[in-house]
C-alpha cells in the first residue's frame, strides 16, 4: 500500500487519482468525477470510485466535514448496506470529534462500541478500496425510550412533548389538534403542570365533567364531543402501556452533544427494537429530540465541524400519515438547525418516502440499491434517478446492479457546490458488524455516567395531583388561589408557600404571618410569597401560570 494514502479523518488531501508509480491512469471521465471529491479540508473516506464495474482506489470518495452540518440522506432497498453505511460515517464522525446520534431500529447498531472482527469479507474490502483497516471499537452511550429495552430510560415531559406532537401519536385529526392545543393553553393558563399521561388525561377528563363544563365554555371552539375523543384517545394510548415514556426526570438533550475524555465523539445509541410495534410513537420521540436540540442551541452559522450529526433511522415512519402543520414544522425545524451546528440524515428506502419540501434541504445523498420487480419499483427508481445530477452513469441500470455496500454518491463541495455522481464501492466499518453481548451492554448502560441521573422515574405532584384534591364546585384557579394563600385542604405534603414560610421549629415567617403582625413585608418576601414564584418553585424546569412560549411543535422551552 502506498504510503501517501491517508488515514480517512486526518484532513490530509489524497493522492492525486492515477498518481501512484506502476498504477494505470484512469479514464478521463472517472478523473473527472474523482476531481470533485479531492477536498483539501477535513473529510470522510466513504470508499473507492466504481467504474465500469471495477474498484478504483486512487480515486477518493469523500465527503467534506464542513458539510455534515448541510443534512443528507441515506437511501435502498432492505438488505443493500444501510446500516453499515450509517456505522462507517457515524465511526469517522466519532474519531473527528462530532458527537452522533444513531436511532437503532432493529438492534444491530451496539456493536459500535466493541472493536470489529477481521474476516475473508473485511479484508477483501479493505484491499479492494486501500483502507488500513484496524478493529476499534467506539465511545457509545446507550439509551432507551421509556427505560424499555437496554439503555438509559429516555422521557419527556407531556409539556415539553407539546401538542402537535402529541396529536401526530394519538392519530388525531386536524380539528382534534388544534383542540388539543386549546387544552394545553388552558393547562398553562390555570397552572396545571402536565408531566405524564395521567396529568393530561385529568384535566380533559375535568373540562368535560359537571364541573368543568363551565371552563370548557370558555376556551373558543372546543366542544365536548371533540374533547371527549381526545380523552378516549389518551386512555387507550396509556392502556397500551405508553405511559412510561412521558414522566421525569426527562431526558436533556444536551447529553447528546458530549466528547470522551480522548477527544472523540460520543456515540449514543438510542435502542427502538424493543418498541419496534410502536413506530409511531418512537418516530416522534425522535422528531420531539431534534425539537428540543433547536430549541436550546445558539446560532452558529458556518462552522468548521458540525455540533452533531442526528441519523434518523425508519424516516418515513414519520411521514406516514403527518398532518400539514407537522410536516411544515419538520419542514422548518431542518431547514433552521442547520445554522445551529446540527445535521440531519433521513434514512429510509426511497427518496420518494421523504417530502419534497425536506427533501430539497437534504445536500449529501448515498444511495444504495434498488428493487424494480413490480410497475411500482420502476417507478419509484425512475423517480429516484430524476433527483440525481446528471452524470456519464445510466443510473436507472446501475441502481439495479449494485452489490451490498456499494452505492450512488453526490455531496456537497466545500464551496457547497453538488459533486459529480460517483458509483462507490464503501469503506467496511472499523467496529463490530452486528451486537455486542446483552450482558456487555448492561454493564455499559450500569457503568454509564448519566444512568443514576435518569434511571430512577419521579412522580411529583402535577395537574394529576391538584385535580384530585377537594374542590367543593371551585375551578382549578380558586384552588390555585387557595392553595397560594396556604388554606388548600387535602394535598399531599408541603406546597411551595410552605416550605419558604417554614423556618427552624416550625415559626412561620411568611410574608403572610408579618402582616398579620402589622410589619410590613420586605421586597424579598414580596417576591417570595408571589404566586409567579410559588409556580416557578413547583415547576422546576418548566414555566407555567402563564401561556408556556411554544416552538414550531408546541413543545415547551424548558429551563436548564
Amino acid at each position: 500500500m502506498s504510503d501517501r494514502e491517508t488515514t480517512p479523518g486526518t484532513g490530509a488531501a489524497p493522492p492525486a487519482p492515477g498518481s501512484r508509480t506502476g498504477a494505470p491512469a484512469l479514464p478521463q471521465e472517472a478523473l473527472e468525477i474523482a476531481a470533485g471529491y479531492a477536498f483539501p479540508g477535513p473529510a470522510l473516506d466513504l470508499g473507492a470510485l466504481l467504474w465500469d464495474g471495477t474498484s478504483l482506489p486512487d480515486a477518493r470518495i469523500r465527503v467534506p466535514l464542513s458539510m455534515l452540518n448541510r443534512h443528507g440522506l441515506v437511501a435502498g432497498a432492505t438488505g443493500t448496506g444501510k446500516t453499515k453505511t450509517l456505522q462507517l460515517i457515524a465511526e469517522q464522525l466519532s474519531a473527528q470529534g462530532v458527537p452522533v446520534f444513531l436511532a437503532d431500529v432493529k438492534g444491530d447498531l451496539s456493536g459500535i462500541a466493541a472493536p470489529g472482527q477481521p474476516n475473508d469479507r473485511v479484508r477483501s474490502r479493505a484491499a479492494e478500496v486501500h483502507q488500513p483497516w484496524t478493529g476499534t471499537g467506539f465511545p457509545a452511550e446507550f439509551l432507551a425510550l421509556g427505560g424499555i429495552g437496554h439503555g438509559v430510560p429516555v422521557r419527556a415531559t407531556i409539556t415539553s412533548f407539546g401538542p402537535v406532537l402529541l396529536s401526530k401519536v394519538l392519530q388525531l385529526n386536524q380539528t382534534q389538534e388544534q383542540s388539543l392545543g386549546l387544552i394545553f393553553h388552558y393547562a398553562d393558563t390555570k397552572g396545571l403542570e402536565l408531566v405524564d399521561l395521567k396529568d393530561l388525561r385529568a384535566v380533559v377528563a375535568f373540562l368535560t365533567s359537571d364541573e368543568g363544563k363551565a371552563e370548557l365554555k370558555n376556551i373558543g371552539g372546543l366542544s365536548t364531543a371533540t374533547a371527549g375523543v381526545i380523552l378516549r384517545s389518551l386512555t387507550a394510548f396509556e392502556a397500551e402501556g405508553m405511559g412510561d415514556f412521558f414522566g421525569e426526570p426527562e431526558f436533556d438533550t444536551a447529553e447528546l452533544l458530549r466528547t470522551a475524555p480522548d477527544g472523540r465523539g460520543l456515540v449514543s445509541v438510542l435502542e427502538l427494537s424493543a418498541v419496534q410495534d410502536r413506530p409511531r410513537l418512537f418516530s416522534t420521540f425522535l422528531m420531539w429530540l431534534l425539537a428540543d436540540l433547536f430549541h436550546d442551541l445558539p446560532e452558529v452559522g458556518d462552522v468548521d465541524r458540525p455540533k452533531l450529526v442526528f441519523f434518523f433511522d425508519e424516516a418515513h415512519l414519520l411521514f406516514d400519515g403527518a398532518s400539514k402543520a407537522f410536516l411544515d414544522a419538520i419542514t422548518r425545524t431542518v431547514r433552521l438547525i442547520r445554522s445551529k451546528g446540527v445535521g440531519v440524515f433521513f434514512v429510509t428506502q426511497t427518496p420518494k418516502d421523504v417530502p419534497a419540501e425536506v427533501l430539497g434541504q437534504l445536500g449529501n445523498r448515498v444511495q444504495h440499491a434498488l428493487r424494480a420487480f413490480t410497475p411500482d419499483d420502476q417507478k419509484a427508481l425512475r423517480a429516484t434517478v430524476r433527483t440525481f445530477p446528471d452524470s456519464p452513469y445510466d443510473l436507472e441500470e446501475l441502481l439495479t446492479v449494485l452489490g451490498t455496500g456499494e452505492a450512488v454518491v453526490t455531496v456537497l463541495s466545500e464551496k457547497g457546490a453538488p459533486t459529480p455522481v460517483a458509483a462507490t464501492r464503501l469503506r467496511a466499518p472499523e467496529s463490530l458488524m452486528g451486537p455486542i453481548g446483552a450482558e456487555a451492554l448492561d454493564r455499559a448502560v450500569e457503568g454509564s455516567a448519566v444512568h443514576e441521573r435518569y434511571a430512577q422515574a419521579v412522580d411529583r405532584e402535577s395537574a394529576y395531583e391538584r385535580l384530585q384534591e377537594p374542590r367543593g364546585g371551585k375551578g382549578p384557579d380558586e384552588i390555585t388561589g387557595e392553595r397560594r394563600r396556604g388554606t388548600g385542604e387535602g394535598r399531599p405534603g408541603k406546597g411551595p408557600d410552605e416550605i419558604t414560610g417554614a423556618g427552624k421549629g416550625g415559626r412561620g415567617t411568611s410574608s403572610r404571618g408579618r402582616a398579620e403582625e402589622g410589619e410590613e413585608p420586605s421586597v424579598v418576601e414580596q417576591v417570595v410569597s408571589s404566586g409567579m414564584f410559588k409556580s416557578l418553585a413547583r415547576s422546576v424546569g418548566t414555566q407555567i401560570g402563564r401561556e408556556i412560549t411554544r416552538s414550531l411543535f408546541g413543545t415547551a422551552r424548558r429551563r436548564r
